[in-house]
């Protein structure tokens, strides 16, 4: 009489064999997907120091990254929906978005960028993060005209992301950084206002002593 559990060397091997394909294609990727994140930081560093050619090098090989790891999960379900994948798309996506909005360019489209929505949404909100520090820098320039243009481009995505109003299993935690995304929109909106309000008073207070020292010399 067989016994009920004869089987189950048989299934012990189906199931390492399974299990040992799924780490392999999970180590492979999981480094594509750091390699695809140090890329795109460093774009990001580039693009905040104007060398847009050297900050399109390192997302093209960030793309290069996102691929491979896309073709190499693509028959692993579980791996493909898996965190450190969205983690991937999501800084590639923020180098890609950081880069056109910094640089006035197009925006580029999640389809052609070839990963998932709730990534990319995920680093439009991140790239606005960005964007702050890109004001901060050019305020400091006195480049005021330029300055409510990136305001403007921080207030659409987050116009945007807070219409996307889906459970944050679908999304990938958006909720989380569409709140961000407002509290920078606010600081920065106020750290707008204060130094304009100051370069503006700096100039009367100028336009006055101009005028003073005409009165004194006249």
């Amino acid at each position: 009489m067989n016994r009920p559990t004869s089987r189950l060397d048989t299934v012990g091997e189906k199931v390492r064999a399974y299990f040992a394909t799924e780490d392999s294609a999970r180590e492979k990727g999981l480094g594509l997907s750091r390699e695809a994140i140090r890329f795109s930081a460093n774009a990001i560093r580039a693009v905040h120091r104007a060398e847009f050619e050297k900050a399109r090098e390192l997302i093209g090989s960030a793309r290069a990254n996102v691929e491979d790891m896309n073709r190499t999960l693509a028959k692993h379900g579980e791996l493909f929906y898996g965190g450190f994948v969205h983690n991937g798309q999501k800084e590639y996506a923020e180098a890609c978005i950081t880069l056109a909005l910094v640089a006035g360019e197009t925006l580029p489209d999640p389809d052609e960028l070839g990963i998932s929505y709730a990534a990319y949404l995920n680093g439009l909100g991140e790239a606005a993060g960005e964007m702050r520090r890109h004001l901060l820098d050019t305020l400091r320039e006195g480049k005021i005209e330029r300055c409510e243009e990136i305001l403007w481009a921080m207030d659409d995505i987050y116009s945007l992301l807070v219409t996307i109003d889906f459970h944050d299993a679908l999304t990938g935690g958006l909720r989380r950084t569409t709140d961000m995304v407002r509290g920078v929109l606010e600081r920065t909106r106020g750290d707008f206002t204060i130094s304009l309000r100051q370069k503006q008073l700096e100039q009367r207070l100028d336009e006055f002593g101009n005028k003073l020292n005409k009165k004194k010399s006249s």
